[in-house]
This record gives structure tokens, sequence and C-alpha cells, in this order.
């Protein structure tokens, strides 16, 4: 199982053991189970874990967060 957490200096905090769990402060509380990542993320925070980067854990929860927030605006 691949595991990361990263705390970043503007309070987000991404935990990442298969699934991934997002904060911020007391307003943003948001987890993703494995099952719903896109393959293509989660090589993407596969690849964060190995190369023990929270610079590209970052990137990849923003890539699938912004999937998500897309999903929204289809109707």
């Amino acid at each position: 199982m691949r595991e990361m957490r990263c705390d970043y200096k503007d309070d987000f905090k991404i935990d990442y053991t298969d699934s991934l769990h997002i904060t911020k402060g007391n307003g943003v509380d948001m987890t993703v189970k494995a099952e719903d990542i896109p393959a293509n993320v989660k090589l993407c925070l596969n690849s964060a874990v190995v190369r023990d980067s929270c610079h590209e854990l970052r990137a990849a929860a923003r890539a699938l967060t912004s999937d998500i927030s897309k999903s929204f605006n289809i109707e």
C-alpha cells in the first residue's frame, strides 16, 4: 500500500493511503475512496509517493478536485 502525508503552509493537508483525504482548516474535509480515483490521477499520486514529492501530490489532488468540480457544471 502506498501512503504519504503532506502539510502545506496554507493549511492544506493531503493524506494518500490508497484513498485520498484532503483537508484545509475547518472548511474543507474531503475523502475520495481508492476505487473512485481515476487511473490517470492514481498514477500521478503513486508517482508522488515514489518521488516523495509533496508538490506532485498536491498537483494530483488538484487535478482530481478540478475534475469533480467540472462534473457539477455538466447538466
